[in-house]
């Protein structure tokens, strides 16, 4: 309220008669406020009815004027308070007269042919033109980072290709002497042969079960130092962190079904301060689809296409983006350390990849859109059967994409609505054309 003070809202009134619509702001530091406004008579639809909190009143006495400020946690609305008449109203776009944001929208949208992928169709060995198995310690003497228990080999009993199609990265209790060390677990860790700058990486896969067991889909920068990586030899001239890390998924460090994502950069120290993370039900049992969607201004996370964090610091140096240079994947199962002490009855289990894409062709962004139409509407949002599409402009086509920007349909002459019954349930892009202006609206199917 100290910079928005109007609240608009259209109203439709199932009889001729003359109606009262009270708004009441609530649940605020301040006061709470009331304005209200009188509907004439008709009957249909009102559009726009503007509520002027500058010009309100305090809801104690329902007389003394205020001009309202702070901010409410709760609207409230009142229609013909105290009638005893019965009758269905229609209220729609309750607008602040504010632009809807999405932190964690996507600035670029990449799709079309991944640039890179595996798909895992070959049953047997992991395929070495795309993986190299990383098995050297990164600490002689004592082992991997964080306390980890596991050695890493490249045995087929730790990584392989099953005959449904997917990568098993294999974690066993296990007791294995290499390089000086004994430890109790074997599993494998995956670099990818492939490094890019830009781009979104889609990886559908199950987690591993048991408690001590850390999953994680990530990435590193082609230029770290680190003895033993595939890019070592060829690029390595930076330390880590200032190579800089993308977590694009670890389980473990929480609870059961909780994954994270986060960024290690210079201005971190390495310590995991940029940061957040999502509960999902089953990973155990079920794929999902873990993303990164990574452009020149922001780098969001995404799980089965909902982003639920984006790294942007306001300043973009060495320090805080060093994520201006390729980078490659990792693929990996460790065991203890700090992701809790390992189940004793622990004996082995798996994280299942279904495949890994890559993504780099921009297929579609905010940057090559226009001003979207103030009288676009799309009812009901989110929609488990039709979406219905209105403006004031004329509308000559329609295009629905989904969150890898492939084309799902298109629509030139019956633009009025799409029918998304047969769509999965998950989150969508349209573009409305006319004849001089393009709009993208993100729209959920349920």
């Amino acid at each position: 309220m100290d910079f928005q003070k109007t609240i608009s809202l259209s109203f439709y009134g199932f009889d001729p008669n003359a109606h009262t619509i009270l708004i009441k702001l609530e649940d605020g530091a301040n006061p709470d406020v009331e304005v209200t406004q009188n509907v004439p008579s008709g009957g249909g639809w009102t559009d726009n009815i503007t509520f002027n909190f500058a010009n309100a009143v305090l809801s104690s006495d329902g007389s003394t004027p205020i001009n309202a400020s702070g901010t409410y946690n709760r609207l409230t609305i009142f229609i013909d308070g105290g009638a005893t008449i019965s009758g269905t109203y229609l209220i729609d776009d309750i607008d602040d007269g504010s632009e809807e944001t999405d932190p964690n929208a996507l600035d670029v949208i990449y799709g079309g042919v991944p640039v890179w992928e595996d798909n895992f169709d070959t049953p047997g060995a992991v395929n070495s033109l795309n993986w190299h198995h990383q098995t050297q310690v990164i600490i002689p003497g004592v082992g991997w980072a964080n306390g980890e228990e596991q050695h890493y080999t490249d045995l087929q009993e730790n990584s392989f290709v099953d005959t449904s199609g997917n990568l098993n990265i294999v974690a066993k209790r296990k007791t294995r002497s290499d390089q000086g060390l004994t430890k109790s677990f074997t599993s494998a860790r995956l670099n990818s042969k492939f490094a890019f700058k830009y781009g979104r990486v889609d990886v559908r896969a199950k987690l591993p079960k048991g408690n001590g067991t850390w999953p994680a889909i990530w990435t590193l920068g082609k230029n770290i130092y680190e003895p033993g990586a595939f890019w070592h030899s060829s690029h390595g001239t930076t330390s880590w962190p200032d190579c800089g890390e993308i977590d694009i998924m670890e389980h473990g460090l929480g609870a059961t079904n909780h994954v994270s994502s986060a960024l290690h950069t210079g201005s971190s120290s390495g310590s995991t301060i940029n940061t957040s993370g999502i509960d999902i039900s089953d990973v155990n049992a079920n794929y999902h689809v873990y993303s990164m969607n990574w452009s020149p201004n922001q780098i969001t996370f995404l799980v089965d296409g909902v982003g639920f964090y984006t790294y942007n610091p306001s300043e973009k140096n060495n320090d805080t983006w060093p994520f201006d240079k390729e980078q490659f994947i990792l693929l990996n199962v460790a065991m203890g350390g700090i992701s809790g002490a390992v189940d004793p009855g622990f004996t082995e289990s798996a994280m299942i990849v279904d495949y890994v894409k890559v993504y780099q062709q921009v297929v579609l962004g905010t940057s090559n859109t226009l001003d979207l139409d103030a009288s676009l509407k799309l009812y009901p949002n989110p929609a488990t059967d039709k979406i219905h599409i209105s403006s004031k402009m004329p509308i000559s086509g329609l295009a629905l994409y989904d969150v890898y920007g492939k084309l799902i349909l298109t629509r030139e002459n019956n633009t009025k609505s799409i029918d998304v019954s047969r769509l999965n349930s998950g989150v969508y892009f349209l573009e409305v054309s006319s004849s001089t202006q393009k709009a993208v609206k993100k729209v959920m199917v349920k």
